[in-house]
């Protein structure tokens, strides 16, 4: 297993395909519109794992929210404070401690698959508990049959991933109180799955 801020220094490695002109800035955006249509409110919103391309914040400002952004690499922070310096960014491990506030909207794109599995519990558990009632969370994670865990250097350095399997996040969900919204296999037919939920009033 690779700890969640050796995750973090192998991200500072990497910045550079983010910010290359090829990078696909479109990627997840109609998965998050889809998402905001069932959010109730547009207060605060939190960015988890937000890199440093600043699109989701950028989408969630047009939609009227006040976003925020955490990321354990210190180096996507430092970029994205660059872009837009006028929004908080919390350079931090989200297995760690409580999150800063409470959100009308979380989104965790492509970056809860990268804690430790025996974490995806807790600080999903903590997620939720961090939305106010009828607040929507989106996240993406490996759509696998079981709960399992694997490593790989496909971006160059070595990155873990871990993931519940698609019913075990149902479950997860469910028993938290939460309304499925929706459920895609997104990039069929690899394993790339994201989920809307909203938590219960």
């Amino acid at each position: 297993m690779i700890k969640p801020r050796r995750i973090g220094q192998a991200y500072d490695t990497i910045t550079h395909m983010w910010q290359s002109k090829d990078f696909n800035r479109d990627n997840g955006i109609q998965a998050h519109k889809r998402a905001l249509g069932f959010a109730k409110e547009n207060g605060r919103a939190l960015d988890i794992g937000c890199g440093c391309t600043g699109r989701f914040i950028d989408l969630l400002r047009q939609q009227g929210f006040e976003p925020e952004g955490l990321d354990i690499s210190t180096k996507m922070i430092e970029l994205a404070r660059e872009r837009h310096p006028d929004v908080t960014f919390h350079h931090r491990d989200i297995c760690e401690g409580q999150l800063p506030s409470k959100y009308d909207f979380i989104t965790a794109w492509d970056s809860i698959w990268h804690i430790p599995l025996e974490q995806q519990v807790p600080v999903l558990t903590k997620i939720v508990e961090s939305l106010n009632a009828g607040g929507v969370f989106i996240f993406s994670f490996g759509g696998t049959i079981e709960a399992g865990e694997h490593t790989d250097d496909f971006m160059g350095p070595e990155v873990y991933y871990s993931s519940l399997g698609t019913n075990g996040f149902l479950k997860l969900f469910m028993d938290l109180g939460c309304i499925i919204r929706h459920l895609e296999f997104d990039q069929h037919p690899e394993l790339h799955t994201y989920l809307i939920v909203e938590k219960g009033l």
